[in-house]
């Protein structure tokens, strides 16, 4: 059963889609960047979508759990794991956690705390699911960021200032670390251009919605395009790491942002 309100498959970098070489860092970077916390732990990925990072967790982990609300995202996952030993995969809703408390080491949401309508409720589940001395860890594109252009399902965005504030209201501890990555390029460089063009759409409200719908904008701006992989691989260390900035706006020199948190 698919208990969201939408369809987010449309919304999801599912295996076989077309991307850009950046859209492919961006997610190996993600993954990479999350494994450096999870060697041997017990892993929970919220709103894992098609599942792509869970092998990578996988491999460093003890355990691994991906939960997403829309179980026809989920298809992808249960064929590619199947049988896979130390991989689970649950319908959950994020604000709502179906585990006992103290369940894990590490939870992991990535690009999608903006579908959440009360995020803070997340955070709080979080910090209740996680064991003593355990991570949430973050990420989600940068509101700051001057050719943001936001998913037709969200709620709301957030900037690193606005996470570490959300993170407080939680309960986290007041030690969360703020990463930063995809730098945003200077005036006159050719992704300029592009950045200049997809402001316009975006102003104009042409800006196609779905991923398939934007494959075509890809093509034009960025020539070959190549197809998500079903599961990430050990390429993936090879992305460059976030970098750490404070929790302060603005922050509009990077596309995308992390927060790790403390229980």
């Amino acid at each position: 059963m698919n208990g969201s309100l939408h369809d987010y498959t449309t919304v999801t970098e599912a295996p076989g889609a077309k991307a850009s070489a950046e859209q492919l860092e961006r997610l190996y970077t993600r993954y990479a960047f999350a494994a450096r916390y999870c060697e041997g732990k017990e892993v929970l990925e919220v709103a894992c979508g098609s599942g792509q990072g869970l092998g990578l967790l996988a491999k460093v982990s003890k355990r691994v759990v991906g939960g997403d609300i829309d179980e026809h995202n989920l298809v992808h996952a249960r064929r590619q794991y199947a049988g896979r030993r130390g991989i689970e995969l649950k319908v959950l809703d994020a604000q709502d956690l179906p585990f006992e408390d103290n369940a894990f080491d590490v939870i992991i949401c990535f690009e999608a705390i903006y579908y959440l309508a009360q995020p803070v409720l997340f955070f709080k589940e979080a910090k209740r699911v996680l064991k003593s001395g355990g991570l949430l860890v973050l990420c989600s594109v940068n509101i700051e960021w001057e050719d943001f252009n936001p998913s037709p399902y969200s709620y709301k965005y957030y900037p690193v200032s606005g996470i570490a504030r959300l993170l407080r209201e939680a309960g986290f501890e007041d030690k969360s670390e703020f990463f930063a990555s995809s730098p945003v390029p200077g005036d006159g460089a050719p992704d300029a251009v592009i950045s200049a063009i997809k402001r316009a759409a975006v102003r104009l409200k042409v800006m196609p919605k779905t991923m398939k719908g934007k494959e075509f904008l890809k093509r034009v701006f960025f020539g070959r395009l190549s197809a998500m992989p079903a599961e990430i691989g050990d390429e993936a260390f090879k992305a460059p790491a976030p970098v750490r900035v404070m929790p302060v706006s603005p922050q509009n020199g990077y596309k995308i942002i992390y927060a790790i948190a403390r229980k």
